[in-house]
């Protein structure tokens, strides 16, 4: 092991050597502060820069800006946009955009811009979701009109995550060469190797205190070797590398909302899709399955033991977030309740240890992505929990290919957690039944479909929270484990990084789900810590 450490310092050790002027990461050897960063935090976007296409979704856009963003407590602020004003029947946003706001090139951003922006966004097919989008246009050099067909709250989080684009520049390759008006401009893209990023010198805001960033796509492996080899300022690491001790730089274990939970198909075997994959899981489609298990699971357990403590127990789609019900949280691991209850239900043990009720055996493969460690851990972990309980529970790593036609007939260990509270209306309604990864399970309940069609609708962000926070749990019914129970959320993950320690990196935000580059979120507080408080 120690060998194969080596030979991966040795080779990041190279790369640093051939694509930085510093040579050393933290302070310069003369003790002078450096006013760059070497970063290995994350992978390569497969799909470049283009925030039309999604860039930016899980994070800063970096070399774009929004018109509004979030702060560290999810509350609206303004960046691009002075100001912004929704008509009383939800369907007219006017946003006011600042005047002195340049791209990269020296340009200035005007509306015409932000219209530019969205209409591309609208009509790249992408992951970026603007249907519900009538029309935009520009009704003054820096005033922004967006006309929605329907009401719909979670357009705010569409003005919170779409960096705009420069209608002059943009062309088929904008998104390996971008240009905005964000924090930082590319410099140069090595593909499989490496980012550079320098200093916007037009940037509007405040300015970061370092001029230059290089970002390393590294594996985790090779990241914790280049960090153990001082040639990195920051790195993320799993769990496994938590407990090293690297001198020099500090653990830091951001919370996230980053989730893993178990997919149950909801309905009976017997439909299928209109690919011809079959539909619907006759064990998991029995609520008091669903249920028994969600109170038997022992989460800490499995944040302690798969997470190595790096994590937190998980109970929803978006814990801690603003529209999320805290009502939902419940003390688990409650296995005698669990078994009387499949007890109850009519779900007797038989010689073999395993449930049977009418003929049906409570047994299903529960499928994770495979080459994907946590998951199949956890995975794992909770097929032996599971064995008490009289449910039999077979694990199998399967390609996404394979996972494409067999996710809607068998339990997937997936991973979701976004800024979005669409994402719960996309997991959970009844209109997005088989489509994409979204509610491949087939739910359905139109209490649930009414208080999110409320949300939707709603004309307050505080409105739509609490339409929001009722369809997961209305004291009665609701899509959370106290309700129909679909899902199975198990762990939040911990986002773990080895830090250098004169490094401030500022507050954080709950981290979403791990794409993109979200600690890079709040880039314009990072700071060199001062001496004096180093040695306080």
């Amino acid at each position: 092991m120690k060998k194969i450490v080596s030979i991966m310092i040795i080779t990041v050790i190279g790369l640093l050597s051939a694509c930085t002027e510093e040579g050393t990461s933290g302070q310069e050897k003369t003790g002078q502060k450096k006013d760059s960063l070497v970063l290995a935090i994350g992978g390569e976007p497969e799909d470049g820069f283009d925030p039309t296409t999604g860039w930016g979704r899980y994070g800063s856009p970096l070399f774009q800006s929004t018109l509004l963003k979030y702060d560290q407590d999810f509350n609206i602020k303004h960046d691009l946009a002075e100001n912004y004003e929704v008509s009383e029947d939800g369907l007219t946003w006017t946003v006011e955009v600042r005047s002195d706001a340049k791209f990269s090139d020296g340009e200035p951003l005007t509306a015409k811009d932000v219209v530019f922006t969205y209409e591309t966004a609208k009509n790249s097919g992408s992951v970026i979701d603007l249907s519900n989008l009538e029309s935009v246009k520009a009704t003054g050099e820096y005033t922004v009109q967006f006309t929605l067909k329907e009401p719909q709250s979670t357009f705010i989080d569409l003005l919170v995550s779409t960096g705009i684009v420069p209608e002059h520049a943009y062309d088929e390759n904008y998104n390996e060469n971008p240009i905005g008006s964000g924090p930082f401009q590319l410099e140069q893209w090595d593909k499989g190797q490496q980012v550079i990023v320098t200093a916007n010198p037009y940037y509007y805001g405040e300015k970061p205190d370092f001029k230059k960033l290089t970002f390393l796509f590294l594996s985790e492996d090779a990241a914790f070797a280049a960090a153990k080899a001082g040639e990195v300022d920051i790195a993320s690491v799993p769990p496994s590398f938590a407990e090293e001790d690297i001198q020099g730089m500090d653990l830091v274990e951001l919370e996230s909302v980053d989730n893993r939970g178990i997919m149950f198909p909801f309905v009976p075997e017997g439909d299928k899709t209109g690919e011809g994959f079959p539909i619907g899981n006759d064990v998991t489609a029995d609520k008091t399955i669903r249920k028994a298990i969600n109170i038997a699971v022992d989460r800490q357990a499995l944040v302690d033991g798969v997470l190595q403590g790096f994590g937190t127990p998980a109970y929803s789609v978006a814990d801690k977030l603003p529209w999320w019900n805290p009502d939902t949280v419940f003390e688990d691991g409650r296995m005698e309740e669990a078994k009387n209850m499949l007890k109850d239900a009519g779900w007797r043990v038989k010689d073999n240890g395993v449930r049977e009720k009418d003929g049906l055996t409570a047994e299903f493969t529960l499928l994770y992505p495979a080459g994907d460690q946590i998951r199949q851990s956890l995975s794992i972990a909770f097929a032996d929990m599971m064995e008490p309980l009289g449910i039999k529970v077979e694990t199998k790593g399967k390609s996404w290919n394979e996972l494409d036609r067999l996710m809607y007939s068998h339990p997937v260990m997936m991973g979701w957690g976004s800024y979005n509270p669409l994402e719960m209306y996309n997991l959970y309604s009844s209109e997005t039944r088989g489509i994409g990864y979204y509610n491949v399970n087939y739910y359905s309940n139109p209490v649930v479909d009414k208080y999110m069609n409320q949300a939707l609708r709603a004309t307050s962000q505080e409105e739509a929270n609490s339409y929001w926070q009722k369809a997961q749990w209305d004291g009665e019914t609701g899509f959370s484990a106290k309700g129909d129970a679909p899902w199975a959320w198990l762990v939040n993950l911990g986002h773990l990084y080895f830090i250098n320690e004169d490094l401030e990196i500022g507050d954080q935000k709950i981290q979403p789900h791990g794409h993109g580059w979200p600690i890079t979120d709040s880039i314009q507080q990072w700071r060199w810590k001062e001496q004096e408080q180093k040695e306080g």
